[in-house]
C-alpha cells in the first residue's frame, strides 16, 4: 500500500450538493457570520457602557495577546489541582481549534488558490496529511467531549451543580458533541459511497464507520446518483441528510455563541486573559477624592473589565471548590457572586426592574452577609482559569456596604478604634512598644537614629500577647544577627490591608499618608515586617495612592504630596525573606541540625498567593534542622486561615472553622499524621487564628502552633548550649 505516492487524490467538498443548494448554504452562512458579527459588536459595546477601568489593560496588546495565547493553547490553568479536567478541556479545545483551521483552509483553497490564483494545494500529500490530522484532532474533540458529560452527568461532580447551572449548559455540551460526531458520520458516509478508496485509510475513523457501514450492508445508489432523487434508505440520502442537518447546527451554534454566557466564553475568555491584570488582588483600585462612581449603587458603576469577568464566567465552579468560606458553610459562592451580577445586568437589559446591588434582608442582587464572608484569600483567582478578578468586584461590593453602613457591628468597632487610636485594639498608642521592655537589650528608635531596617512590627505583635513572643522572638533574632534596626513606636499604626478590603478606604488612605509621611523623617535601607498583610500593602497598595489628590483635605491628617516609593528605590521585605539572606550571609550560626523536631507548615495567602513568596520561610524552617513535612494543599493552594478580609474580627456560624479544617488537615492527611510535633505559621494573624481553632477544635494536648521566628529562636538557643558543653568537655 502506497497512499503517499498517489499525488492526485482529493475529494469533492460539496459531494451530493446541488448547485441550489449550494446557494442556499451560503445564504445562511452569510446570514449566520451577519448575526455573529452583531452579536458580539453588541457585548463589547455593552463593556463600553461601563465604568473605566482604573488599571491599563491594553498596554503592550501585542505581548499581552501572546502571553494569553500560550495560557490558553497551553491549558495551564485547568490543569492547575485538577489532571482530568486539564485534559478534558485540552483535547475539546485543540480538537475545536484545530477543526476551526481545518476549515480555513479550505476556505483558503477555494476562494483564494482556486478562484484567484487558478490551482489548488488541497490534493495529494497535502490532501492525505489534512485528512489525517482532522480525523486526529477531531477524535480528540469527541473523547474531551465524552468526559465532560461523564464527568457531568455520570459522575455528577458537584462543582458543576449550582443553582445558575440551566438548560444552556447542557445544549452547549450537546451540540458540540453533536458537531463532532456527525462529522465523522458524513465522513463515513461519503468514503462508503465513493466504494471505499485505499488512500481514504489516512480518515481512519471515517474509515472505520465506512467499513461498519459495509458490514451491515447499507444500500448505495453509487457516486453518479448521489443526491434526493435515490429511493428508500441508502448512504447517499443519509448522507445529504446528515450533511444539511451538520450544517445546520454549525450555523446554529455560531450565531448563538454571543447570545448566552456558556458559548460565549469562547470569545470572552480569551479577551479576559488578554486584559488581565497582573498585580490584581495584590493591589485594589484606588478611589478619587470626590469618590465619582467607585461603588455599586448600580451595574454601570463596575468597570468594562469588571462587566468582562462576569461574561468571561464558565460556571465551571473551580472558584467555589476553594473557597474556604463555602468550605465552612459561610453564605458566599464566589462563582455565584459573579454569575448573579451578570443575570441581573441581562434582566436589566432586556427591561426587567432595578434592584439595590447589595443590601441586607434578601432585597438586593448580592446580600450583605454573602460580602462579609469573603476572606479576601485570593483562592478563587488562583483557581480561576479564565483571570476572573473576583476581588476587585468583591472590593466594590464592600466599598458600597461601607458607605451604606452595612457593616458588621464588630467591624464598626475594629473603624473606631483605628481612627481613635491607630490600631485595631483600641489599646493606647503609647504602649506600641510595651512589648520590647522584657527584651534583654534596647530596641533602637528609628525616628532618632538611622537604622539599616525599619521594622514595622505591626498591630498583633504589638498588642496580642502570644504574638509578643513571635515580636520578641524576632528582635533576638535581628540582635543576634547584629544588624541595625529600629521601630517607630508610637507613630507606627495599623497599615490599614484589611479594613481596606472590607470597604474602608479613606480611612486606609490616612493611615497610607501618615505612614509615608512618617517614613520620610527616618532614614534607613529597607522596611521589614512582621505581618504578610503588612508586607503586602506596604510593597504593592502604598506605592499607588495618589497622595497629592487627598493632601489638601482637611479630614486627611497629612500633607504629603509625592508619589511614595514610585520607583521601587525602598526595598520592603516580610521578615522571613530579611532573615533568610542573613542566614545566607553567615550571619546566624546555624548548623541546620539543631532541632529534630517534625513540623508542618502553613503558607499565608498575603506572603503565598499574593506575592509568591514560598521559600524563604521554608529555608529558614530547614535551617533549624526541623524536617518539614509539607500539608497536602501547600504553596499556591494553600487553604485560608480564615482571618483575612476582616474575618479575624467577625463571628460566623461555620462547621468547621476553616482554622479547625486546617489542623484535622495537618494531623491527619500529612504523610506523618499525628506524628506533627509542631504546626508552623508565618503569619500574626495566622497565629491568631489557630490558637483559636486549636481550642475550639479539641486540638490542644495534639500540636503545638510556633512561628518560624519562634524555631529558629530555640534552635541559635540549642546551638549555643551545644557550644557551651563542647567547651566544658
Amino acid at each position: 500500500m502506497n497512499i503517499v505516492a498517489q499525488s492526485d487524490v482529493t475529494r469533492d467538498t460539496y459531494w451530493g450538493i446541488s448547485s441550489t443548494e449550494y446557494a442556499l448554504f451560503y445564504l445562511l452562512a452569510t446570514i449566520t457570520i451577519l448575526v455573529f458579527v452583531y452579536g458580539v459588536y453588541r457585548r463589547f459595546s455593552r463593556y463600553a457602557e461601563g465604568d473605566a477601568d482604573p488599571f491599563d489593560r491594553l498596554d503592550g496588546l501585542a505581548n499581552r495577546i501572546v502571553s494569553a495565547a500560550k495560557i490558553v493553547v497551553t491549558n495551564e490553568k485547568q490543569f492547575n489541582r485538577d489532571l482530568y479536567g486539564g485534559l478534558m478541556h485540552s483535547f475539546i479545545l485543540w480538537g475545536f481549534l484545530s477543526l476551526f483551521i481545518a476549515t480555513l483552509i479550505l476556505m483558503v483553497d477555494e476562494y483564494a488558490a482556486q478562484k484567484l490564483l487558478s490551482m489548488s494545494f488541497w490534493h495529494g500529500e497535502f490532501y492525505l496529511a489534512y485528512q489525517f490530522m482532522v480525523d486526529a484532532m477531531g477524535l480528540l474533540f469527541v473523547v474531551g467531549l465524552g468526559m465532560a458529560m461523564y464527568r457531568r452527568y455520570w459522575v455528577r461532580n458537584e462543582r458543576l451543580w449550582d443553582r445558575h447551572t440551566g438548560n444552556e449548559d447542557d445544549l452547549f455540551i450537546w451540540l458540540l458533541f453533536g458537531l463532532g460526531v456527525g462529522g465523522f458520520l458524513l465522513e463515513g458516509l461519503r468514503i462508503y459511497s465513493a466504494g471505499i478508496p485505499e488512500h481514504e485509510i489516512v480518515s481512519f475513523v471515517g474509515y472505520g464507520l465506512a467499513l461498519a457501514f459495509q458490514a451491515i450492508g447499507l444500500a448505495t445508489l453509487g457516486p453518479t446518483e448521489a443526491g434526493v432523487n435515490g429511493a428508500g434508505l441508502n448512504v447517499e440520502n443519509l448522507h445529504w441528510a446528515t450533511w444539511w442537518l451538520h450544517s445546520l447546527m454549525a450555523f446554529f451554534f455560531i450565531a448563538w455563541i454571543p447570545s448566552a454566557g456558556k458559548p460565549f466564553h469562547v470569545v470572552s475568555s480569551f479577551a479576559n486573559v488578554v486584559t488581565r491584570d497582573e498585580q490584581t488582588g495584590r493591589r485594589l483600585p484606588n478611589v478619587p477624592a470626590d469618590l465619582d462612581a467607585t461603588n455599586a449603587e448600580s451595574i454601570d458603576d463596575f468597570t468594562w473589565k469588571e462587566l468582562l469577568d462576569q461574561d468571561a464566567c464558565t460556571k465551571c465552579g473551580r472558584c467555589s471548590s476553594v473557597c474556604p468560606a463555602k468550605a465552612s458553610d459561610r453564605p458566599l459562592d464566589p462563582r455565584n457572586v459573579i454569575l448573579d451580577l451578570r443575570n441581573y445586568r441581562e434582566s436589566l437589559d432586556a427591561g426587567g426592574g432595578e434592584q439595590p446591588i447589595i443590601a441586607d434582608g434578601g432585597t438586593s442582587v448580592i446580600n450583605t452577609e454573602t460580602m462579609e464572608s469573603c476572606m479576601a484569600c485570593m483562592a478563587c483567582m488562583d483557581a480561576c482559569p479564565v483571570e476572573i478578578e473576583h476581588l476587585q468586584s468583591f472590593t466594590r461590593l464592600q466599598r458600597q456596604m461601607t458607605d451604606q453602613g452595612d457593616i458588621a457591628p464588630s467591624m464598626q468597632d475594629v473603624f473606631q478604634n483605628v481612627m481613635q487610636n491607630g490600631n485595631t485594639f483600641g489599646d493606647s498608642p503609647r504602649n506600641r512598644g510595651d512589648w520590647a521592655d522584657e527584651l534583654e537589650f534596647d530596641v533602637a528608635d528609628a525616628r532618632e537614629e538611622e537604622v539599616d531596617y525599619l521594622w514595622y512590627v505591626g498591630d498583633f505583635p504589638s498588642y496580642d500577647e502570644r504574638n509578643k513572643q513571635v515580636a520578641r522572638s524576632l528582635a533576638a533574632i535581628l540582635q543576634e544577627a547584629d544588624v541595625s534596626f529600629g521601630i517607630l513606636f508610637d507613630d507606627e499604626k495599623y497599615d490599614g490591608n484589611d479594613i481596606r478590603r472590607v470597604g474602608e478606604e479613606f480611612l486606609y488612605i490616612e493611615l497610607a499618608g501618615h505612614h509615608v509621611e512618617t517614613w520620610e523623617d527616618c532614614e534607613f535601607e529597607t522596611i521589614v515586617c512582621t505581618d504578610p498583610h503588612s508586607y503586602n500593602t506596604f510593597k504593592n497598595e502604598y506605592p499607588e495612592v495618589d497622595f497629592e489628590e487627598f493632601a489638601d483635605d482637611p479630614m486627611m491628617p497629612f500633607d504629603y504630596e509625592e508619589q511614595w516609593n514610585a520607583d521601587g528605590e525602598i526595598e520592603v521585605l516580610h521578615w522571613t525573606q530579611a532573615v533568610e539572606e542573613l542566614v545566607h550571609d553567615g550571619k546566624l550560626d546555624l548548623t541546620g541540625t539543631e532541632l529534630d523536631y517534625t513540623v508542618t507548615y502553613h503558607d499565608p495567602c498575603h506572603l503565598g498567593r499574593y506575592n509568591d513568596e514560598y521559600e524563604a520561610p521554608r529555608e529558614l524552617i530547614r535551617a533549624t534542622g526541623c524536617t518539614l513535612d509539607e500539608m497536602p494543599r501547600n504553596r499556591e493552594n494553600s487553604f485560608c486561615c480564615g482571618g483575612g478580609g476582616g474575618g479575624l474580627w467577625m463571628d460566623f456560624e461555620e462547621e468547621p472553622k476553616p482554622s479547625e479544617e486546617r489542623l484535622r488537615e495537618a494531623l491527619e492527611d500529612t504523610d506523618a499524621g499525628s506524628g506533627v510535633d509542631k504546626f508552623v505559621v508565618a503569619c500574626p494573624m495566622c497565629m491568631t487564628m489557630y490558637e483559636d481553632g486549636r481550642k475550639t477544635g479539641g486540638y490542644e494536648d495534639e500540636i503545638e502552633i510556633v512561628d518560624v521566628a519562634e524555631l529558629i529562636v530555640e534552635a541559635i538557643g540549642a546551638e549555643e548550649e551545644a557550644r557551651i558543653a563542647a567547651a566544658a568537655d
